[in-house]
């Protein structure tokens, strides 16, 4: 039966095993899906930051959205730098003699520190204690900015790592497995912790932040565990030493600056909801502790969906396409979740978000995999730390606003100054949802001269030059 059973699974045919075709020789598949493992651990810590955490704070501690919103944005503090890890861990010289496991492992520490931390402060927070209101909201915040700061590192140098390992024709299905990591890990987190917090009390919410603290700092130090040569550094003699040099030389590249533009702008319209989505399940629909934390799973699931679409399809030089299908699914995932309050449908609900997930997730590996085709096989770092820069920040922007947004509108709302017709708790809601279908447009109008940039270099023509993104290009971005 063993022998009859390998016959039938050594004749399915690798197409249908997208994964299957990344794995060299000199990159095995288990140590890609080892090395990938970071990605579980930053998919852990965004499910319980932006999902978890954020419901429990704003609805039952009763903490304003405005607050927490600026607690999940602080690692836009830490996201300019992003682009100076990348580059550092491009020209880095460890005494070892590596160049991306020593930012691997910093940003683990990071990582586990923030997690350490919050526990405490949701003490503080709760009331159970004499300290002063400020101090439980500082140690929120600081244990938000480390564990923020930790995972940008982390996945900046990881994902380097793993573009330095991989053959160049190969990348783009290493793109889609490293996002499909990131989902699998959100999806999985994301039920266990619904799963875990179906009967919700503080203590309870304590123990499983430290289990995740604990299974962070496991899963990181077996992802870079012999990955890294020890030497590597030798081979970056060639690479700009100077940071100044090195980011002006990327972004002086045909559509680099138009690129930065279409992270920003699609990464704001992805997550702008991400502050409000399960305050809305709650407040709205009327939907539990552990059913709004399930909407993260699903969530997931959508974009775990479209990185399997994308490994199966994604080309090089293809990036900015998948990019733009991306936008244009979640223009519709929007669309029904904001009539999802009139019509009172949580089904439409989920489906609006399972189709905002397909969408991001399109849009992720369609951008990431743009990145990864770094102008100099030494700057891979750069190029992905510019990208990530980009998206953090604009990923901490829209979540702040839409937190004020929601505040802001829904308050006037309640007051009746709006009207009596929107005298309801999901105006404020569907004010952010509008903004972000906006921002949609707005993305699409920007890709598309990159879309023509790649066609003409797929014809063999030189390109010509990209029309301005407004009246004229947006200037080079400060180092």
């Amino acid at each position: 039966m063993s022998r009859g059973l390998a016959s039938v699974w050594a004749r399915v045919s690798t197409r249908l095993l997208p994964f299957a075709e990344v794995a060299t020789a000199g990159l095995p598949l288990p140590r890609l899906l080892r090395l990938a493992l970071f990605q579980v651990s930053v998919g852990m810590a965004m499910v319980l930051l932006i999902g978890t955490l954020n419901r429990v704070l704003i609805v039952e501690l009763g903490i304003p959205a405005w607050l927490v919103s600026l607690m999940v944005a602080l690692p836009l503090v830490f996201a300019p730098f992003r682009t100076l890890v990348g580059f550092r861990s491009d020209t880095h010289r460890s005494a070892l003699g590596w160049r991306r496991v020593p930012y691997l492992w910093f940003g683990t520490l990071l990582q586990f520190g923030g997690l350490a931390i919050m526990p405490f402060a949701l003490i503080l927070l709760s009331g159970d204690s004499h300290a002063k209101p400020w101090v439980g909201e500082f140690a929120a915040a600081l244990a938000f900015l480390l564990t923020g700061a930790g995972l940008q590192t982390t996945q900046t140098a990881g994902l380097a790592l793993a573009t330095d390992l991989a053959p160049e024709a190969d990348r783009p299905r290493v793109v889609a497995l490293m996002y499909g990591m990131l989902l699998l890990g959100m999806l999985v987190s994301g039920l266990t912790l619904g799963r875990l917090l179906v009967r919700f009390d503080e203590m309870r919410l304590i123990q499983v932040i430290q289990s995740v603290a604990v299974v962070t700092l496991l899963l990181n130090g077996v992802a870079l565990w012999k990955q890294e040569a020890r030497g590597s550094a030798a081979a970056i003699a060639s690479a700009a030493t100077n940071f100044t040099d090195g980011w002006r030389a990327y972004i002086s590249t045909a559509g680099a600056r138009r690129f930065l533009w279409v992270v920003a702008l699609g990464t704001a319209a992805f997550n702008m909801q991400d502050i409000v989505l399960e305050p809305y399940g709650g407040q709205v629909l009327g939907l539990s502790v552990g059913e709004t934390t399930s909407l993260t799973a699903i969530l997931a699931a959508g974009m775990l969906a479209a990185f399997a679409v994308a490994a199966a399809t994604l080309r090089a030089g293809e990036g900015c396409r998948l990019a733009a299908t991306g936008a244009l699914c979640g223009v519709a995932g929007f669309a029904a979740i904001i009539f999802a309050a009139p019509l009172g449908s949580a089904l439409l609900f989920r489906l609006g978000t399972a189709c905002n997930g397909f969408g991001a997730g399109l849009f992720a590996a369609g951008t990431l995999a743009r990145a990864m085709e770094a102008p100099h096989p030494q700057a891979a770092g750069l190029a992905l730390g510019a990208w990530g820069a980009m998206q953090a920040a604009a990923a901490g922007i829209a979540i702040a606003l839409g937190g004020a947004l929601r505040d802001l509108v829904g308050s006037a709302a309640s007051h009746g100054l709006l009207g009596p017709a929107l005298a309801d708790p999901s105006t404020g809601y569907c004010v952010v949802y509008h903004l972000e279908i906006g921002l949609l447009f707005a993305t699409l109008a920007a890709v598309g001269p990159l879309v023509r940039l790649r066609s003409r270099f797929d014809r063999g023509r030189e390109p010509g030059p990209i029309p301005p993104l407004l009246a004229s290009d947006p200037p080079p971005l400060e180092s």
